[in-house]
């Protein structure tokens, strides 16, 4: 196992009706910016509460709506400008991970001399924020409780991630009833976000990291239990939490920690995104089992064996590579079975900008699971065609 440092100081507020507990927010100041998406928490009633829980408090509110799925840098800077001309002292986001993330890049660039995408670029940047807090009505992203965001330049083609400690929310609310309005296709994209963020950290090299593996395995059966349960009853409370609670814990570093390794998915699914802003999850889940495929060697057999057998439930009896491409082809039966999009052109996507997105790829995966080249990123997106 890796040395390694593991801090997680939000707060975080499970459950029902713990939507109660946002009057904490008055000891961060007395303004708030409040950023969200669009008509959703309205339609589902969520904006009220959060309202009622803000003027109980003697909040001053600040609003910028309309994040976009994948947030803009654009948006970002609006939030900048509604923080400095209103001297708002905290930021509340209430949302999914867009919103989320969003919220966070504001806060760190209320505290920053130059543009925005200075932190976006280079994390490093990021030396101070205003604090956040957090509202999730949809458990994908686990920004409620990561030092995380990852923002779009459209103008660009680019989709990027940044982070750093101060982004970590100082507390967050999760109520898994507040995603039962969540849509079908956006609860089964984040349900193969959640995987996509433990089997990052899982296809990990650290043989040493058993805890974190096993941890991981939990994380991934959990969303392969309940994730079809919430598809098909949007309004059971144990899926709903179950999910909810996956989310956050495959990416608040508890897995990571000891067995820290660069994510190749995550990169390859934000050159789609960029380019074509289709639903993450979405991307992750037709690249995941093409990826797999494509390093599964005998060097890395014994970690698909594993996952083969203590994942999937497959036979140990039968052969190791047998195990190994079984637990592949489970993984993209399941995804299959939530009607998650398996090919590129089910989303809108051809040969014609491969290339591109694979150059821009190039040096980014020489610390993975399995080191990759601009030319073995072609090859997984051609496959996934």
């Amino acid at each position: 196992m890796d040395n390694f440092m593991f801090h997680t100081p939000t707060r975080i507020f499970f459950g029902k009706g713990m939507i109660s507990n946002l009057k904490r927010i008055r000891a961060y100041g007395n303004t708030a910016l409040m950023v969200y998406g669009k008509s959703s928490i309205i339609k589902a009633g969520i904006y009220d509460q959060v309202m009622n829980e803000l003027k109980a408090a003697d909040m001053k509110v600040v609003e910028l709506s309309g994040v976009d799925p994948n947030p803009r840098i654009e948006t970002v800077r609006e939030g900048i400008s509604l923080c400095r001309e209103n001297d708002v002292d905290v930021v509340l986001a209430v949302g999914g991970g867009s919103s989320i993330d969003c919220a966070k890049v504001i806060a760190a660039g209320v505290k920053y001399e130059g543009d925005p995408w200075d932190l976006v670029l280079d994390g490093s940047k990021i030396s101070e924020a205003l604090p956040v807090v957090s509202v999730l009505t949809m458990a994908a992203t686990g920004s409620e409780m990561d030092a995380f965001a990852v923002i779009s330049d459209m103008g660009k083609n680019d989709k990027l991630g940044t982070g750093a400690e101060c982004l970590k929310p100082v507390f967050s609310i999760l109520d898994p009833e507040y995603t039962y309005t969540v849509p079908r296709k956006h609860t089964v994209a984040g349900v193969a976000d959640i995987m996509s963020h433990t089997l990052e950290n899982y296809f990990a090299p650290n043989k040493g990291a058993f805890i974190q593996a096993r941890m991981a395995e939990a994380v991934l059966k959990t969303c392969i239990k309940y994730g079809p349960i919430a598809a098909e009853n949007p309004r059971n409370y144990e899926a709903r939490a179950n999910i909810m609670w996956a989310s956050s814990l495959a990416i608040n570093g508890l897995l990571s920690s000891g067995a820290d390794v660069d994510w190749t998915v995550h990169g390859m699914e934000h050159e789609l995104s960029a380019y074509y802003d289709i639903t993450h999850g979405e991307g992750l889940a037709l690249l995941t089992p093409h990826w797999m495929g494509y390093v599964l060697s005998e060097e890395t057999l014994w970690k698909f064996k594993d996952f083969g057998i203590n994942v999937w439930g497959v036979d140990s009896s039968i052969g190791d590579w047998e195990i190994a491409e079984m637990s592949i082809e489970k993984t993209s039966e399941f995804f299959r079975s939530l009607g998650l999009p398996m090919t590129l052109s089910q989303v809108g996507i051809g040969r014609e900008k491969l290339s591109e997105m694979s150059d821009k790829l190039k040096g980014k995966f020489e610390h993975s699971f399995v080191s990759l080249s601009s030319e073995d990123v072609l090859k997984i997106y051609e496959a996934a065609l």
